[in-house]
């Protein structure tokens, strides 16, 4: 075996492109939004085959701005205390804007082997109240999408997908973040494709596309399509200049970032490649290992990482792996955030659980370490050699 003196969670994905890109921007002078932004927006759409996007400053951006958007659309829009279904396990930013806007959260148990939905418990906690189910595909492994979007259709329930852990996944050919009334991503350090931070949303909905730009951007009509949908324009051009339509916010990312954005997003897909051909490494070596629980890829994952959840009917401590872990200079972390249920922060939600079984399991007992977009095939051995004898 090759000798590893470190095992990184995150590594940079940046070329010379990518410098040379923010450079071209930095001697041009226009640093805030502008030519760079719109022209990576329009790439990125065209490349999952949506309609629309708009980036954000970061993918918890995204999500604020996401959820605002279904707040303010004309017909059937989101009402403060409406009932939302959220998966145990997410970001922290998958949940705070619902709160922010006066959702009302009903967790939802994982499948402890794909992490996402448990797709049974899912079902039975829909009922006429709900309104709005969150899918989030947990470290680029696709949900269940087929059931899913048929219980929103059935029911008339909006879909969110979050997709900030899963930019280039695949759920039976198509792309996970695509089949949302809105989807969001991120582009921040450690993700698929990296702009320092960012976000996007994307929607094939042309009202939500214009709010979401209204939103992103103080609240006002510039960037407004000539017809936008969402106003009607006055003969004050004095006044137009500075209208304000929608409570927003700026979350305007910069032109480095979309620069940055345009580069990356070429290397996406050879980056996937690479993330599975580590993947395909991974789970042949742990596969029979009955102390870990590893995740069970549904459709074709992006592999943002590889979790290991221990067995918890073998009583192996985590706390002795972990130390293992670190004593050789592997460096790893909770799965996503963990079970949102066991923070500090769930005081301040209005919501509802009925069990989490699966999603304590693995946040009690589970880890993951780092994936990249470069071959690790010898740091996994590393890896599988170091847990041989725990």
């Amino acid at each position: 075996m090759a000798r590893v003196e470190r095992f990184e969670l995150v590594s940079l994905t940046w070329g010379d492109e990518e410098r040379q890109a923010a450079i071209r921007v930095l001697d041009s002078g226009n640093y805030t939004m502008g030519k760079n932004v719109r022209e990576f927006e329009e790439c990125f759409a065209r490349h999952l085959g949506m309609k629309y996007a708009v980036m954000s400053n970061s993918g918890s951006s995204a999500n604020l701005i996401a959820v605002a958007s279904l707040f303010y659309k004309k017909e059937n829009p989101l009402k403060r205390g409406d009932e939302v279904l959220v998966p145990c396990i997410s970001w922290a930013t998958t949940f705070h804007p619902l709160h922010q806007y006066g959702l009302k959260l009903k967790f939802v148990d994982i499948d402890l082997h794909t992490l996402n939905y448990d797709v049974k418990e899912l079902k039975k906690a829909v009922t006429n109240n709900t309104k709005m189910i969150v899918a989030v595909s947990i470290l680029g492994n696709p949900c269940q999408f087929d059931e899913i979007t048929k219980l929103c259709s059935e029911n008339n329930i909006i879909l969110f997908e979050d997709n900030c852990e899963s930019m280039g996944a695949k759920f039976n050919g198509r792309y996970t973040g695509t089949f949302g009334l809105v989807n969001t991503f991120s582009t921040f350090f450690s993700h698929h494709i990296s702009t320092i931070e960012g976000g996007l949303v994307l929607t094939d909905d042309r009202e939500i596309y214009n709010l979401l730009k209204s939103l992103r951007n103080h609240g006002w009509t510039r960037d407004q399509d000539k017809d936008s949908p969402i106003f009607e324009k006055r003969d004050d051009d004095f006044f137009e200049a500075y209208r304000f339509i929608l409570p927003g916010y700026n979350l305007r990312p910069t032109e480095i970032q979309g620069a940055i954005g345009n580069v990356q997003l070429n290397k996406l897909e050879e980056f996937i490649g690479v993330r599975r051909k580590n993947a395909e490494h991974f789970v042949n070596l742990f596969k029979d290992d009955e102390r870990f629980i590893t995740q069970k890829e549904v459709g074709e994952s992006s592999w943002f990482a590889f979790t290991m959840i221990i067995n918890p009917e073998l009583n192996i401590n985590r706390k002795k792996v972990l130390q293992k872990l670190r004593d050789a200079n592997i460096e790893h972390r909770i799965i996503t955030g963990g079970n949102i249920l066991r923070h500090d922060v769930i005081k301040y939600y209005d919501y509802v659980a009925t069990k989490s079984v699966n999603a304590d399991i693995a946040h009690y007992n589970g880890f993951f370490v780092g994936n990249h977009p470069y071959d690790i095939r010898d740091k996994i051995d590393y890896l599988h050699e170091t847990l041989k004898v725990i």
